[in-house]
């Protein structure tokens, strides 16, 4: 029995663009909220926010307004004007709970 891990099939952001929708490739439809996600960027911006102590602790209402899809991953733009970060797809996967 050979077993493999599931990878994103589709994807778009909920009706409220609250929170992105995934469906893998076993079927699985999974959810990952906008707050979830904005607060898990791993871009220079944020990271550099952290180490400093000035990243937020909440997002709250925050919103999808753009995704772009790099192959290897996904590109997210936010509300709150962020477009920097980029979640590869095994990350988002981990994200979802996945």
């Amino acid at each position: 029995m050979t077993l493999v891990a599931p990878a994103i099939a589709d994807y778009e952001a909920s009706a409220d663009l609250a929170a992105l929708l995934v469906r893998t490739t076993q079927d699985d439809a999974l959810s990952v909220s906008a707050e979830t996600l904005r607060l898990s960027c791993k871009c220079a911006h944020c990271t550099r926010a952290r180490f400093d102590g000035h990243f937020p602790d909440r997002f709250p209402g925050i919103a999808i307004t753009e995704i772009g899809d790099l192959g290897y991953g996904l590109n997210i733009s936010f509300s709150d004007g962020h477009a920097r970060g980029i979640y590869p797809k095994p990350y988002l996967l981990s994200l979802a709970g996945c």
